[in-house]
Formats: structure tokens, sequence, C-alpha cells
């Protein structure tokens, strides 16, 4: 396939084989988002893990100080919805909504929150959530006693990451139209984050590589 002009110039910019400062791969990253929409800017992490390995996998959350430039929706499973109301939960319900969702009529939400007396409950529904991504999981504190904090941090940029078949990691940590400072600190976040999940399995260093781009835009590589 052809490439276009504007990415093979944008592929110009970047210093071929050079690790950049956080600083300067953002600023990098942000001149060449030049696509006709406010494109996300992703960072993906090359682990030194064995990914088949149970002891070694990542999975985690992160809570992005600016958040990800969109509207997060969360449902929430519960059979007391009070608490949901308070914390401005975008879909809630109880065993009639666990009901629907195993016929595969799935709320229109980004993540769904439950309580651990419902999780027996909706472990019947596990083969219509996991393949989405949308199974709650103690792991992701998105089973939950304190419905009111979970709901609000999702909605100010709470974000879970796992490792991939990879062995990589990949999160969106903004918008090209976030300032520089936003963006850094986002970035900041989420590699302090996957640093907090080396334990005694990980051998050497657990950050192999890092790269961060936009969604349509070249590879930046940045110092890990």
């Amino acid at each position: 396939m052809k490439k276009g002009k504007r990415i093979i110039n944008a592929k110009k910019s970047v210093e071929k084989g050079k690790l950049y400062d956080v600083q300067e791969a953002v600023a990098l990253v942000k001149e060449n988002a030049k696509a006709k929409f406010d494109e996300s800017v992703e960072v993906h992490v090359n682990l030194n893990i064995n990914p088949t390995s149970g002891d070694q996998a990542i999975r985690s959350t992160v809570i992005l100080p600016h958040g990800t430039g969109k509207d997060i929706k969360v449902c929430v499973i519960a059979k007391d919805d009070i608490d949901a109301k308070k914390a401005g939960a975008d879909v809630i319900g109880g065993e009639d909504l666990i009901a629907q969702i195993k016929t595969g009529k799935l709320p229109d939400v980004d993540v769904i929150v439950t309580t651990p007396d419902m999780m027996p409950k909706l472990a019947s529904a596990a083969k219509v959530l996991g393949p989405r991504g949308l199974m709650p999981s103690p792991k992701t504190d998105t089973v939950t006693t304190n419905i009111i904090e979970t709901v609000s941090e999702l909605k100010k940029g709470k974000e879970s990451f796992k490792n991939d078949k990879g062995a990589c990691v990949h999160q969106i940590i903004g918008k090209a139209s976030f300032d520089t400072k936003k963006l850094e600190e986002n970035y900041k976040a989420f590699i302090n984050a996957v640093l907090a999940q080396k334990t005694d399995a990980h051998k050497g260093k657990l950050i192999k590589s890092i790269s961060i781009c936009s969604t349509m835009g070249p590879g930046v590589k940045v110092k890990a």
C-alpha cells in the first residue's frame, strides 16, 4: 500500500534508532498528529516477561491525572442502586440486567462495576462479557463494595491494563490536543504503574522498550 506524503514526512522527522526524552517524544508526537480528527496518543511498552507464565503476567490499573479525553460510560450491577445513582453511573441494574446481558444485549458502556455478592450471578454472563473485555475483576478494582469511589475514579480517568501475548502493554494517555505537560504527566503515571508490578518472578529490568505515537503517526522511541 502506497504511503501518503504526510506519513512519509512524519517518519522523516523521527531520527531512526534515537531514544528520546519524554518531553521531546511528546512534542514530536503532537507535531506529527495532523489527521482531520483529534488523534489519541498511545504508549506501547515491551516487557521483559514470559507472557505464558502466570506469575509474570502484568495486570493492574492506573489513574491518569488528566484522563484519556474520552467520556467513560460506567455500568453498575448491584442489588442496591442508591450508591450507583449518587456516583453518576450511566447504566444501573441488577439480576434483570444480567439476564439481558446473557442474551447478548449489552449496555453501551466502557466498563462494568459490580459488588462481590453479585459476582456469582454475573459469572453466568462471562462468556458474553469476557471476549469484550467487560467482565468485572478484583484485579482491576471493578468488583468492589465502594461503588461511589470506584465509579468516581473511573470517570476521572482510571484505566485497566494488562500484557498481551506478545509481552506488551498498550495504553492511551490522552489526545493530541492535550498540552504537552498533561500528556507527560499521564505518561509518567502509566509507566510508574507498570513498574510497580515488578515482583521477584521478574528477573532484570521489567521494561525492555517504550514507544509513543498518535493514532496515525509514527512511533517515537522513549528512554526506558
